[in-house]
């Protein structure tokens, strides 16, 4: 073997290739080949690496994304376009649902109800949701999302990107609970104007002379 194929050899380490690939699916998948998966790959669905020579690497992720799109396309006549949606929400932190529906946003909670102080631990999950997908998972209007939005309360992250953290997340479904008592995102505005001021309280305190 010559260095340079010892090299592509090592970078494709613990990864399939095509035909290894289709080996695998054949025994769930009888029809699908080698045509169908590279059309997969042009559409988006999946990414595998490619070796120095080009050659596809699929890693284990990769072999799962397939199974995923294969399992819906016939057990749900699913559109390509809607299977991509739904691994777009998976990759942003949405959990399957079970009854083979689209992703949801998770329980981030431990117990139904007003969450705990330790529920808002920053770094606790990466998900990202859509006002969308926000809305479901809390119970809240599009409108009072917008709401919350101009009060500050509820922030996109990055800023401007249209998605919620699992912060986010975390703050609308508590006030989604405490609507439930009658507070509204108006009644709100005192509370982050307070808060406001003690954070810069803090910082004056805390910034070096």
């Amino acid at each position: 073997m010559s260095e340079a194929d010892g090299a592509t050899s090592r970078e494709g380490q613990g990864k399939l290739s095509i035909g290894e690939v289709l080996a695998e699916l054949r025994t769930e998948f009888p029809t699908v080949t080698i045509s169908k998966i590279r059309y997969l790959e042009a559409e988006d669905l999946i990414t595998p690496e490619r070796t120095v020579s080009g050659y596809r690497k699929f890693a284990h992720e990769d072999v799962s994304r397939l199974r995923y799109v294969l399992a819906a396309q016939r057990d749900q006549y699913l559109p390509l376009r809607v299977i991509k949606e739904r691994l777009d929400a998976l990759d942003r932190g949405l959990q399957a649902d079970s009854g083979g529906g689209a992703p949801r946003a998770p329980h981030l909670s431990a117990a139904p109800g007003l969450p705990d102080a330790e529920d808002f631990v920053s770094g606790t999950s990466d998900v990202r949701v859509s006002v969308q997908e926000l809305c479901a998972a809390t119970g809240l209007a599009a409108d009072q999302v917008a709401q919350l939005m101009d009060l500050r309360i509820l922030v996109a992250r990055p800023a401007g990107s249209g998605f919620f953290d699992a912060d986010a997340l975390m703050i609308a479904r508590t006030i989604a609970e405490m609507a439930r008592f009658g507070i509204e995102a108006r009644h709100l505005r005192a509370y982050r104007a307070a808060a406001d001021r003690e954070i810069g309280l803090f910082e004056q305190v805390l910034a070096p002379l």
